[in-house]
Parts: structure tokens; C-alpha cells; sequence
């Protein structure tokens, strides 16, 4: 099995964790301070990785390329875009709606690969990738009215979900091409450095935009650092895995069999929070399991 796979596997583990220990901050920071906590403190942890594995095998990180200087300004400003419409998406209407076409996200990411990298997707794996698409529907829509509403492409939450798949994918792609540009060092290194330097623009931005707009939540933001540093470890971790597997493997791919995290949540919301699980819910997890197995089978 490539290495990739299992990467994968534990860093959807890992985010699936995070955001089970992400709820403890709701109501106690605004929408831009949560997305500031992320990258705030998760900068010196990946910075203190980027230097554990360099130290390890040696490599040392030269002056940056534009080309990656590109990429990494495109894929942080992508994410950060993405988060915002996908909250959009949730204002606007149901949750299940925002869900689910953010999740078109590995389609779309095999589109931008296609143009941007050069990068082309194979049959059986742009197969895979549509059924796991069909797999988050079932698992998202569990009311009719959403599922029929989900099809009016004019529907301001449909359109903001569009919006955030196209930005997560486009972030996908451009940390890949990051990465890539670093040459041909350890798949780990490159992720670490990578990661590192992303989460620095990230923080410049988000708390020049929050003392801009929202004065005080850099403050509170901080002052939150043993709850928001618990989130941010588990948030790194995951990242890692994330960058990692990007380097390693397409963005499409990798995306795709990220759906695995939407199995993990629902088993949580199921033996932890006792939530039931509806047979819609149990179809969609089938489904995104035959798409892991023809990655997997891809790969």
C-alpha cells in the first residue's frame, strides 16, 4: 500500500478530532478568531517540525522561489477564502447544502491539477472520486426538501458551497505545486517547510484583517491559548498529514479519499454523542467505502 493512503487516513483522524475539540470554543470567539486561532498557533508547531525533520536529514531551506512563493500566497489566501464561503453557505441556508458541495472539492481539484500542474486524473480514479461525491450527498441530504433544494444552482447557499469546493480545491493544488517546487528532498521535509510557511502568511493576514475589522479578537484570541493550543496540536498534526500526502499524491486523489473523515464523524456523533444513524447515512458511508477501495486500487 503507498505510503500516502494511510497518511491520509490518520490526518482525516486527526481533523475529525480537532473539530470534536474545536466545539468547546463555539460562542467564545467570533467566526474570524476562530479561523485565526487555527493558524496562530499552529505556526510555531509546524515550524518546530519543519526544523525537526531538517535536522534529521539535513536539508536546509534556501532563499524561497517565486514559483513557491506563488503557489504558497495562492494556496493560504484559497483556504482562507474557502473557510469563509463555506460558513457563507451555512448562513444561507442548511447545513447538509454547504456540506456537500464544498465536498465537490476533490472533482474540482482534479480540474485545477489538469490545468495548473499538468496533472491528469485516470478514468478509474476520476470514477472513484465521483462516487465518493454521491456518498457525501446521501450522507448530507437526510431531507428531501434539501435534497430538491440542492439543485437550484441559484440558490445563494448552493452557489457559496460551489464557491468553497472551488477554493479548498484550489488550495489543495497550489500547496501541492508548493511543495513540488522545493525540489527533491524527503516528501517530509517539503511538506513540513511548506506547512510552516503557510500558516505564517496565514497568521500575518488573519490578524491584520482582525485588528482592521474586528478589534479586541486578536486579544481574546490569545488569551484563549490553552483551550485554542489543545485544537491547534491535533489541527497540526492532521496538516501534516495533509501536506505530506499532497506531495506525495495528486490532490484529486487525496481529497477523495479524505471522505473517510465524514465516516469518522458519523461513528463519533454515534458513540459519542449518541446520535442515531439513519439508513441514508449508512448507504453513503457504503458508497464512500467503495471509493476508498478504488483509490486505493488506483493507487
Amino acid at each position: 500500500m503507498p505510503l500516502w493512503i494511510p497518511i491520509v487516513i490518520a490526518a482525516a483522524f486527526l481533523q475529525n478530532l480537532r473539530s470534536l475539540l474545536q466545539k468547546r470554543l463555539t460562542g467564545r470567539l467570533s467566526t474570524g478568531g476562530a479561523t485565526f486561532s487555527r493558524f496562530v498557533f499552529a505556526f510555531p508547531l509546524a515550524l518546530a517540525y519543519a526544523l525537526l525533520v531538517s535536522s534529521l536529514t539535513g536539508w536546509v531551506p534556501g532563499v524561497p522561489s517565486h514559483t513557491f512563493m506563488t503557489f504558497l500566497i495562492a494556496g493560504a489566501v484559497a483556504q482562507i477564502g474557502a473557510t469563509y464561503l463555506l460558513l457563507a453557505s451555512f448562513a444561507h441556508g442548511p447545513f447538509a447544502i454547504g456540506t456537500a458541495y464544498s465536498k465537490t472539492e476533490a472533482l474540482q481539484a482534479a480540474v485545477f491539477a489538469a490545468v495548473v500542474l499538468g496533472e491528469l486524473l485516470s478514468f478509474w480514479g476520476l470514477i472513484a472520486v465521483l462516487i465518493g461525491i454521491a456518498g457525501v450527498a446521501l450522507m448530507a441530504f437526510k431531507r428531501r426538501e434539501d435534497g430538491l433544494r440542492a439543485l437550484n444552482l441559484a440558490d445563494k447557499a448552493v452557489l457559496f458551497g460551489v464557491g468553497a469546493g472551488a477554493a479548498f480545491a484550489m488550495a489543495s493544488v497550489s500547496y501541492r505545486g508548493a511543495s513540488l517546487s522545493l525540489g527533491d528532498s524527503s516528501a517530509f521535509v517539503r511538506a513540513g517547510w511548506t506547512l510552516a510557511s503557510a500558516t505564517l502568511v496565514q497568521t500575518i493576514i488573519m490578524g491584520t484583517w482582525l485588528r482592521w475589522r474586528e478589534p479586541g479578537q486578536v486579544t481574546k484570541t490569545l488569551g484563549l491559548w490553552r483551550e485554542s493550543g489543545l485544537v491547534a496540536l491535533a489541527g497540526v498534526a492532521g496538516s501534516i498529514g495533509w501536506f505530506t500526502a499532497l506531495t506525495l499524491q495528486t490532490a484529486a486523489l487525496v481529497k477523495a479519499l479524505a471522505q473517510v473523515e465524514l465516516i469518522f464523524s458519523t461513528l463519533t456523533s454515534w458513540l459519542y454523542f449518541k446520535e442515531p444513524v439513519s439508513t441514508r447515512e449508512v448507504a453513503g458511508i457504503a458508497l464512500i467505502g467503495l471509493s476508498i477501495i478504488l483509490i486505493v486500487l488506483v493507487a
